[in-house]
């Protein structure tokens, strides 16, 4: 009788669940080893423009190292009063938000549409959006509690950077095609991460201030939040949306509730519909239930950081798959279209 698997796929398996039980065991380590590889990526074109000026490398390198802690600082600085105060607020919005749900039914009831209060209110609780959030936020904080060890890591990344081709040469059978190909690879990467955090900074500005004019409490952290989560495509937006809507409803009520709604869709409008395609390409475009599936994945594995982390990190496997010709058909499964 023959054997149902073959070896090798078998073995593969065991291989794949092994590294991922690795990874989940290390995730304390790999989140902030991740966070410093792509510092270290968007921190690269700048490093190679100061070189080109003239600034010798270990020059520039500090310059950059500065800007980078001086970011953090700012970043801590203006989050870390916000995160506390809603962190202590969280189970008070909570409850007022069960309150809202209860209203809400009581309103259905008098419509003379008869809904179990007790199921409802066991089942539907919008408050774990609200939790999400503070999760989200809280394991931000406790990596960059690691602010030396991610500093240090871009610094031997970005030491490497220079060097690397050269090493290349040496080690590879066919330098000049596999160099070629890995030239386009980071070249795409590098493209599509500083293009994807300066677009998130404008979306996260852009919220932060329309937040500001409406009233709503916490408008840095929730502009924060926007920033983080407009890395994931589709999703991110409209999880980023949730909490802050549901906090303009318990705070200031139905009307500035749709009024933020209604922020968060001209802006992703005008952003993510109209910009966004123009300057990051169709290309690089993730197919939803990739988007969907890597953010489960990665974020049981890495947690809530990973969660964020994840599509950064399919996308940059999409574009290394797109600059091999044997593996485009890879990539063209992980997009949103066929490649034409």
């Amino acid at each position: 009788m023959k054997p149902t698997f073959k070896a090798p796929t078998v073995l593969i398996l065991a291989g794949f669940i092994i590294v991922v039980a690795g990874m989940k065991a290390a995730s304390s380590i790999l989140v902030p080893f991740f966070m410093a590889v792509f510092i270290a990526v968007i921190c690269t074109p700048p490093l190679f423009w100061l070189q080109q000026k003239g600034v010798p490398k270990i020059l520039a390198l500090i310059v950059l190292l500065v800007v980078i802690l001086g970011a953090g600082l700012l970043f801590g600085v203006l989050i870390s009063s916000s995160l506390n105060d809603f962190l202590i607020s969280l189970p008070d919005y909570q409850e007022r938000l069960s309150d809202h749900v209860a209203a809400f039914v009581n309103w259905l009831h008098e419509k003379g549409v008869n809904i179990p209060k007790e199921e409802v209110s066991g089942r539907f609780q919008p408050g774990w959006v609200m939790a999400l959030a503070g999760d989200i936020f809280s394991a931000l904080s406790s990596v960059l509690a690691d602010v030396f060890l991610i500093l240090l890591t871009v610094v031997f990344i970005l030491l490497e950077v220079a060097d690397l081709p050269e090493k290349l040469r040496v080690v590879l059978k066919n330098p000049e095609r596999s160099l070629s190909v890995i030239e386009k690879f980071s070249r795409e990467a590098k493209r599509y991460l500083v293009m994807k955090t300066l677009l998130s900074a404008t979306e996260g500005l852009a919220i932060w201030l329309w937040l500001l004019i409406l009233g709503v409490d916490y408008p840095v952290l929730w502009g924060t939040l926007v920033f983080l989560l407009n890395y994931v495509p589709n999703i991110g937006s409209i999880l980023a949306a949730l909490p802050v809507v549901l906090l303009a409803l318990v705070q200031l009520g139905v009307g500035s509730a749709l009024l933020t709604v209604l922020g968060f869709v001209v802006v992703n409008i005008i952003l993510g519909n109209l910009i966004e395609p123009k300057v990051m390409g169709k290309g690089l475009r993730m197919s939803p239930l990739v988007v969907f599936l890597s953010m489960v994945f990665w974020g049981w594995v890495l947690g809530p950081l990973g969660m964020i982390l994840s599509v950064p990190m399919t996308s940059l496997v999409k574009i290394a798959l797109e600059s091999y010709k044997d593996t485009r058909w890879l990539a063209v499964m992980l997009g949103s279209d066929t490649g034409d």
